[in-house]
């Protein structure tokens, strides 16, 4: 079983950055595929990126891509998302999760591939 804990989350105003951090327990990190997912209120839970355990294959949404960037250190067993150009739409929870999913492309949140989530940090971003 692995553990994963986000960090990072808070208030920014548009056109500001923040970097979304999860931690994961347990030693099996870094043979899985890892990817954000987001949640807005009153919205369903939607994918925003996705990296292969190695690091060498990322996909992204439309809606991020060019502006938020997926990384991360196994060494650390931590998973990264760097957030820059943010818009008030950007405003959501901001989930890490393990994925059995190729990273070649997006995935559903509701893809039965998503094994392990996180408790989410909200991300606010004001206008």
């Amino acid at each position: 079983q692995v553990q994963l804990v986000e960090s990072g989350g808070g208030l920014v105003q548009a056109g500001g950055s923040l970097r979304l951090s999860c931690a994961a327990s347990g030693r099996t990190f870094s043979t899985y595929n890892m990817a954000w997912f987001r949640q807005a209120p009153g919205k369903d839970r939607e994918f925003v990126a996705v990296i292969s355990w190695i690091g060498t294959r990322t996909s992204y949404a439309d809606s991020v891509k060019g502006r938020f960037t997926i990384s991360r250190d196994n060494a650390k067993n931590t998973l990264y998302l760097q957030m820059n150009s943010l818009k008030p739409e950007d405003t959501a929870v901001y989930y890490c999760a393990t994925t059995r999913h190729s990273a070649a492309s997006p995935l559903d949140a509701g893809d039965g591939r998503v094994d392990y989530w996180g408790q989410g940090t909200q991300v606010t971003v004001s206008s």
